[in-house]
């Protein structure tokens, strides 16, 4: 047998388990008809294979992919396999860890020959040891049956934490995001709304893009949601670390945004995010899809208006801004999270008076093609009615755009 782990690297949080016990070849790659399916653009089709050992031979990795496979940081093209150890598709591309027999039956905090564990090869930003996979971090406090492993980020409402819960059921993760209002607003009417909302829509949402809701408590007077964590890296992070991006993909990613809001527009009654901005856009690590983060200004058409909530950076409609949000204000927010896609600058550089009104300035602008220029204009109009007014017809635009480029 042989076991591989998915891991979030650098901090080898395990994201997704395989287990094997065969005598045949194990095919790993980005095409759906390998056995481990790793849907990353640095992963080729049929990247590596796996071919079993027996009691007098270890188990081979033979590389298969344009970007080469690597051994526990050694690039290889075919090597037989340790015990345990990482093997890397392509350079900064995905990690698994890979353990047999001898090391799957230790007990959790013992090394091979029964001894403990000393937790030696760990880097200083892992959470649990390569070895014996128990916790390194230490806990900074426990929440109610949570323990706080780190501090995620702080902002107006409140602060977001790393969590472990040795109470989810099995097969779960263990750890989670845990959401705590500020205790300065705990008794502000307007922030005990919009927390209370926030907890009560993500209850009722199911979708692959939008985290699961798994509780919200009270824990020494303040207010806390426990929710599905999330491996990847926001787009305003991935876009300041690698510079605008390719326009196929920026494409591809504002389709996949589109498909989570026409999932929120067709709710009964429809659900407008109110935040849509890359910050909120998670490129998650394990298939490179679009995760849409914090639902704490969603808002239901027809309630009424109780926070006037609008995101900084250019990212907000005007209607928004004053009050008055409706459906097509998202769509406001794809046009200008497209331009930050595409030129890796904030959209209000682009933010000019023009021949009626106001709007984005994108003639000439590098990295934009006409087409998408024509469709970030129609995007950002400055009345909601000359938007277009659903996310599928964005979509479709987009995929026009995509089997016709120019």
């Amino acid at each position: 047998m042989i076991t591989l782990t998915l891991l979030d690297f650098p901090a080898n949080i395990p994201l997704q388990e395989w287990s094997f016990d065969r005598q045949t070849p194990i095919r790993v790659g980005r095409a759906t008809d390998n056995d481990v399916v790793i849907d990353n653009s640095l992963v080729s089709r049929y990247h590596l294979e796996i071919l079993p050992g027996n009691l007098n031979q270890s188990w081979q990795v033979v590389n298969q992919g344009v970007n080469g496979t690597f051994l526990n940081e050694v690039l290889i093209s075919r090597s037989p396999l340790p015990e345990e150890g990482f093997l890397q598709l392509a350079k900064d591309g995905p990690v698994l860890q890979f353990k047999t027999p001898a090391i799957l039956k230790l007990n959790k905090t013992t090394e091979p020959g029964g001894k403990k564990c000393n937790h030696v090869g760990n880097a200083t930003t892992n959470l649990f040891c390569i070895r014996c996979g128990e916790l390194l971090s230490p806990i900074q406090k426990s929440i109610g049956s949570y323990q706080v492993l780190k501090t995620l980020g702080k902002g107006g409402m409140g602060t977001t934490y790393l969590a472990l819960d040795s109470m989810l059921a099995s097969g779960q993760s263990p750890l989670l995001v845990l959401k705590e209002i500020n205790a300065d607003l705990v008794e502000v009417d307007k922030a005990q709304e919009l927390f209370t909302r926030e907890a009560r829509i993500l209850q009722s949402l199911e979708h692959p893009n939008i985290p699961s809701y798994y509780a919200s408590f009270i824990d020494q007077g303040k207010k806390y949601l426990a929710l599905e964590l999330v491996h990847g890296e926001n787009l305003e992070d991935y876009v300041h670390r690698l510079g605008a991006m390719d326009v196929a993909k920026a494409v591809t990613w504002i389709q996949q945004v589109c498909g989570i809001l026409n999932y929120l527009h067709s709710r009964t009654p429809p659900l407008i995010h109110r935040d849509i901005k890359p910050a909120n856009l998670i490129l998650r690590h394990r298939d490179n899809q679009i995760v849409l983060l914090d639902f704490g200004a969603v808002k239901e058409v027809g309630t009424p208006l109780q926070t006037k909530i609008g995101s900084e950076g250019g990212y907000s409609a005007p209607e928004q801004n004053q009050g008055q949000p409706c459906p097509q204000s998202d769509i406001y927010a794809l046009g200008s999270t497209l331009i930050f896609l595409l030129t890796g600058k904030s959209p209000l550089d682009f933010y000019t008076k023009l021949e009626h009104g106001y709007g984005f300035d994108l003639q000439g602008v590098p990295g934009i093609p006409t087409f998408l220029q024509t469709l970030i204009n129609q995007l950002t109009q400055e009345q909601p009615i000359d938007r277009p007014q659903t996310p599928q017809e964005v979509a479709q635009a987009l995929d026009f755009y995509l089997q016709n480029p120019s």
